[in-house]
């Protein structure tokens, strides 16, 4: 293995520099984002641990126009047959499945440890710091296209893209990823970065509403209605520190609309499979946000129970 070791924020600060010897990496959840992740790490040579709710032979990533990569097993399912610490813990499971990780985090974790939380939404830290309160938490946002497919595989599409804070355990985190072949930035201005992903994750909620993908952006009335939307979060973004745009308006809409037609996103793929959806820290969370800056929210007043009902029901 290679790469520089991963030590917690009082170490990496105690000693002043990065040490170039192996690390011990384990992944918790080979979903598309994780399973994207530990490819990359293991064609650059490294080992990972795996851990997950089903028991599999492996991993398999095909990414467009390359090759595919195959990360051999097993993916434990019981926490009780792996042993810990390590130093580096991949944390790619939903956000709503982060107390389904608690038993994970409480083995594999320590002081020592630095856990990248590769999740949605802008609470990254506070959700998952309480199962792992001695560790560094470092939070990411993912930027690539990556789907399950039916057969168990995983489609990537285009260049693994990751955005982590500056400090030092994130720049570590950057050196690793990047040389495993992430493309990977750390922003000194992490919020507006959140915030940015936070309004094209919620926008992106009208596909679970409609059951259709990204062509759906395509017609008119859908486009009008989220230019609308996009405006209403990008106010509540801008009251939590956010320095985004105006023009991020139409530059996440087109997107949309020039997007492959066929393009999904999570939380339309979670509604198929009838998986619970990651509605309150997606869309929920423009309510919350908004309410202590006075900020009214109509069009998130309509989505947010519909998206909830879908996921949570009754009926």
């Amino acid at each position: 293995m290679r790469g520089p070791q991963l030590v917690s924020e009082h170490a990496l600060a105690t000693r002043g520099n990065f040490v170039a010897i192996a690390t011990n990496i384990a992944l918790i959840g080979p979903g598309a984002v994780g399973t994207t992740v530990a490819a990359l790490l293991h064609k650059a040579g490294h080992s990972l641990l795996l851990c997950g709710r089903t028991p599999r032979e492996g991993l398999e990533l095909r990414p467009d126009g390359a090759d595919p990569i195959l990360v051999p097993g097993p993916v434990h399912a019981d926490p009780a047959e792996v042993s810990g610490p390590v130093e580096v813990v991949i944390l790619a499971v939903k956000a709503t499945q982060n107390d389904a990780a608690h038993d994970w985090l409480a083995r594999l974790c320590d002081e020592n440890t630095v856990v990248c939380v590769l999740q949605n939404g802008v609470e990254q830290v506070e959700q998952v710091q309480p199962h792992c309160p001695s560790s560094t938490v470092v939070p990411g946002t993912v930027w690539f296209a990556a789907e399950t497919q039916p057969e168990g595989w995983v489609r990537l599409r285009g260049d693994a893209l990751l955005v982590l804070p500056t400090g030092p355990a994130a720049e570590s985190l950057a050196a690793l990823l990047g040389d495993a072949g992430c493309r990977v930035t750390c922003d000194p201005d992490f919020t507006t970065v959140v915030w940015r992903k936070l309004v094209l994750n919620a926008l992106a909620g009208f596909m679970a509403l409609t059951g259709r993908r990204s062509g759906m952006f395509r017609r008119d009335d859908i486009a009008e209605l989220s230019r609308r939307y996009v405006a209403e979060c990008l106010a509540v973004a801008r009251a939590e520190g956010a320095n985004l745009p105006d023009d991020l308006i139409e530059e996440l809409v087109g997107g949309f609309r020039a997007a492959p037609e066929d393009m999904t996103t999570s939380i339309l793929s979670d509604r198929e499979a009838h998986r619970p959806l990651e509605w309150d820290l997606r869309n929920g969370v423009i309510i919350r946000k908004a309410r202590p800056h006075g900020l009214a929210t109509p069009i998130s007043d309509v989505v947010v129970p519909l998206l909830a009902a879908g996921s949570d029901g009754p009926g």
